[in-house]
């Protein structure tokens, strides 16, 4: 086992989820993918790949793939934002079922600051007539994984460990960009710069986050919906920073699952009164809701909203929208 897994699982990174697969005939598999041509996709899945257990898988088209237990890594040498279907494009050629499927990226910001992320992804609130800048489509948005929340808790765990913080902050986005996908799906991303996307320290951290994360380590798997042990509180974010700071604040706190995070700049409103406030941001909330739902069967999604991002007028008709909707509003002790 690589020296840097030593002296890790200690108490303070113990997180108490697991997954349980349903028992069909097809088997389910979690598909990690990564792209050659990004330093900050390929190291975290060559630092994966080194670890034990992993054996060549087949081809799906040019990509190469790897198996060890459930998990598939695929190897691609294109745009990480714009191979869309990747899930179906797999069931199709293996006749696995995608159960869900975690992208490794780089992540760029104008600050440069170094940075370790996780969001969902989807662009719900472009219309039609509209190309989005960066992968994905009008509309979409996929079902957010459901490891979201407990990993960002378990990375923060392994970053401190390994002393990358507070060099390396350690933080959720807001719901952005492709590739197009149908499985519950998310983004583990390096930032912010060439320098720190080839950060060997970096790399070994993330790989590590889905190395213990998905039970390859011989634990139990982290993030499974099906064994919440009675904690299913979901946070629908809604406003805000890209960064969202006042919905993380809630997510490290506490065991709360993470649904999709809409900030400011997903929910486009014109000021047109509060009854009629224009813009695509009623169908943006109402297709995160939608997907959010159907991420955790059986939970109780809660919008979260940040009060502070928004103006009266827009908070009103949130709220207005929010209950013709029968989305309940928390607050933060609400998800305790």
């Amino acid at each position: 086992m690589p020296s840097f897994l030593t002296g890790l699982l200690t108490t303070a990174c113990s997180l108490t989820f697991s997954r349980n697969r349903k028992h069909i005939n097809r088997l389910m598999v979690t598909l990690v993918v990564a792209t050659t041509v990004d330093p900050a996709s390929i190291g975290p899945a060559s630092a994966l790949l080194s670890m034990p257990g992993w054996h060549p898988g087949p081809f799906l088209q040019d990509m190469a793939s790897f198996v060890n237990k459930e998990v598939r890594l695929l190897k691609h040498n294109y745009s990480i934002i714009r191979e869309d279907h990747l899930d179906k494009r797999w069931e199709a050629a293996t006749s696995e079922v995608v159960d869900e499927v975690i992208f490794l990226s780089r992540h760029t910001a104008a600050s440069n600051r170094p940075a370790l992320t996780i969001h969902p992804i989807g662009v719900p609130h472009l219309r039609e007539d509209e190309v989005p800048p960066a992968g994905g489509k009008p509309g979409w948005a996929a079902p957010p994984n459901a490891r979201i929340g407990p990993w960002l808790r378990l990375l923060k765990c392994i970053a401190e460990s390994h002393n990358l913080t507070p060099e390396f902050e350690v933080t959720l986005e807001a719901t952005h960009h492709g590739p197009v996908t149908d499985s519950p799906t998310m983004f583990v991303e390096i930032g912010s710069t060439e320098e720190y996307w080839k950060r060997q320290d970096a790399a070994q951290a993330i790989a590590l986050l889905v190395w213990k994360g998905l039970g390859l380590d011989g634990g139990i798997p982290i993030g499974d919906w099906h064994r919440n042990n009675g904690k299913n509180k979901i946070l629908l974010g809604v406003g805000g920073g890209h960064y969202v700071p006042r919905h993380m604040d809630i997510v490290l706190k506490h065991d709360v699952w993470v649904g999709h995070l809409l900030s400011g700049y997903s929910l486009p409103m014109e000021d047109n009164g509060e009854a009629k406030a224009g813009g695509t941001w009623r169908e943006a909330i109402k297709v995160a809701y939608d997907v959010t739902k159907a991420a955790f069967p059986g939970g109780e999604i809660l919008a979260h909203l940040d009060q502070k991002s928004f103006k009266s007028w827009q908070k009103n008709a949130i709220l207005g929208f929010l209950k013709e909707m029968n989305i309940n509003v928390g607050k933060p002790q609400d998800f305790h």
